[in-house]
């Protein structure tokens, strides 16, 4: 599934309605990974990662390309399923119940894919009826409002710039009310205005409880919002935690950003 195939979002308070009971920041964890490995022959995409999000944390998910980020995030959604390993969502179990796992988590992938022949409306109308919300026309004007897309509301795609098209998958994701949302790129395509909104989705949402595992190679907007990071390479961890702690393990670059930690962790020094 995309916005509508894969797994969606739901809009921060005051845009949308309370968090489901699954999400309470009185619970330990939203998401718990333990021994996740995937193999394609001979390739080993990720090798025996375990991490968890709380409600409240959000995670930044950062390596070089070919660290195995999007393997990670698909195996999180059960697109991918893992070789080994185990992977929970809200106390659900992602293999041996899938569609309460699903069901209580969000995806928001990097490229926007959506239904040709579906307009706007009917996209988010479509979301409701899969994810069984009973008061989706009460939410659906005001997400719309929210993300500037009302006057867009019987659009089709084709007629969408892609900053557009990448605020209605946002905006099919922000229609149930998932307890984890995973973000692959979210800025794509938004427009200053978009990207501020977002970051703002983002930040609300994690403070009323959920938890938030998003990538990006944009190390800044990690640094501004992250309050975990976990840094892969060649598939295996190499940093995780608080994002304070893990840039205090880096004595030798106190005073510098996260891009200079990233760098050194990953095998490139930075700059003098």
């Amino acid at each position: 599934m995309c916005a509508t195939r894969h797994l969606l979002l739901q809009a921060p308070p005051p845009f949308g309605p309370p968090l489901p009971a699954t999400c309470s920041l009185d619970s330990p964890r939203v998401i718990e990974v333990s021994g996740l490995t995937k193999l394609y022959g001979d390739t080993v995409a990720v090798d025996d990662l375990s991490f968890t999000v709380a409600p409240g944390d959000v995670m930044g998910l950062i390596g070089p390309n070919g660290a195995g980020k999007t393997t990670t995030l698909r195996s999180l959604c059960g697109i991918i399923i893992p070789t080994r390993g185990a992977i929970s969502v809200a106390g659900a179990n992602l293999a041996t119940d899938p569609s309460r796992a699903k069901a209580a988590l969000a995806f928001i992938p990097d490229e926007p894919q959506l239904f040709d022949y579906l307009t706007v409306d009917e996209h988010l109308r479509f979301v409701a009826r899969l994810y069984g919300v009973a008061d989706a026309t009460a939410r659906v004007g005001p997400l719309l409002a929210e993300l500037e897309l009302l006057d867009k509301r019987h659009a089709l795609p084709a007629e969408l710039s892609r900053g557009m098209r990448q605020k209605l998958a946002i905006a099919c994701g922000l229609l149930h009310s998932p307890s984890a949302l995973i973000l692959d790129e979210p800025l794509t395509g938004l427009d200053p205005a978009g990207i501020r909104k977002m970051k703002a989705t983002i930040a609300h949402r994690a403070r009323a409880g959920a938890a938030v595992v998003l990538s990006s190679h944009l190390l800044h907007l990690v640094e501004e919002l992250c309050t975990h990071i976990l840094v892969l390479q060649a598939g295996r961890r190499v940093a995780y935690g608080p994002i304070a702690t893990v840039m205090a393990q880096r004595p030798e670059l106190a005073g510098r950003g996260l891009e200079d930690v990233f760098l050194a962790l990953t095998g490139d020094a930075p700059a003098a």
